[in-house]
C-alpha cells in the first residue's frame, strides 16, 4: 500500500499576501464602521449623564464654550455687537453654593484672574467672547473643557483644567484664555456673569440684545 503524498506547504509569499489582505480588510472595516468622536467610556459617560440630570433638576443649563490660547492679549478688541467694556468687580471665590452641591465632580478652579477683556453688551446673532488671564494652582494643569452654567439671569463661567501625568509640566501658571459662547445661546436680557476662581472670582453685568 503506497503512502499518501505529504501536502506541500504554502510558499511564504502567499502567507505574506494573506496577512496583508487580512490587515487591509480589517483596517477598512474598522475605519468605515467606527463611530465618530471619542471612545465610549461607560463610567465617565454615566457620571456625565447624571450631572446633566442634576443640573436640569436644579434649573441649570450647561453651555459648552469654546476655548483658545491666543499668543497675545487683544485688550482693545471686543466681540461683535459691543463697543463698551464691562466694569469688572471682585467677589468671593468658589462656585455658588447651589451649583457646587449640584455638580458630581468638583472642577479645579484657577486661583485668580487678571487682564479681563469682557464686553458689556452682546448680540444674539454673534458669538460672545471674553479674554482673560488666569493663575493656576501649580504647573501640573492643562486647559480643558470649559462650561458656562446658566440659571435664569445668572451665568457662571467655569474654566476646566485637567491634571498632567508623569513628569510633564506646564511652562507657566499664568494662562491666557479666549472663551467664546456660540451665537444664539443667550436670549435677550440682562445677566450677571461670574468668572469662578478658587481664591477670587470676577463678576460683571452683560446686556444681551
Amino acid at each position: 500500500m503506497s503512502a499518501r503524498p505529504t501536502p506541500k506547504p504554502w510558499p511564504m509569499k502567499w502567507i505574506a499576501v494573506s496577512i496583508l489582505v487580512f490587515i487591509t480588510l480589517y483596517t477598512f472595516l474598522t475605519l468605515h464602521f467606527r463611530k465618530p468622536g471619542k471612545a465610549y467610556q461607560p463610567y465617565q459617560d454615566s457620571r456625565d449623564h447624571a450631572t446633566v440630570s442634576r443640573l436640569v433638576s436644579a434649573g441649570y443649563q450647561r453651555i459648552p464654550a469654546s476655548i483658545d490660547r491666543p499668543a497675545d492679549a487683544k485688550s482693545n478688541q471686543l466681540s461683535l455687537g459691543s463697543t463698551h467694556k464691562a466694569e469688572i468687580k471682585e467677589v468671593a471665590g468658589g462656585l455658588p453654593t447651589e451649583l457646587a452641591t449640584t455638580l458630581i465632580d468638583q472642577p479645579v478652579l484657577p486661583d485668580s484672574f487678571s487682564q479681563i477683556n469682557a464686553p458689556a453688551e452682546a448680540n444674539t446673532a454673534f458669538p460672545y467672547s471674553v479674554e482673560f488671564t488666569c493663575l493656576l494652582p501649580d504647573n501640573k494643569r492643562l486647559l480643558s473643557e470649559t462650561y458656562v452654567y446658566r440659571k435664569e439671569q445668572e451665568l457662571v463661567v467655569v474654566a476646566g483644567f485637567e491634571h498632567l501625568g508623569g513628569d510633564l509640566l506646564a511652562r507657566t501658571k499664568d494662562v491666557l484664555v479666549l472663551l467664546t459662547v456660540p451665537a444664539g445661546t443667550l436670549q435677550p436680557g440682562t445677566y450677571s456673569v461670574t468668572l469662578a476662581g478658587s481664591r477670587h472670582s470676577k463678576q460683571w453685568t452683560l446686556q444681551v440684545h
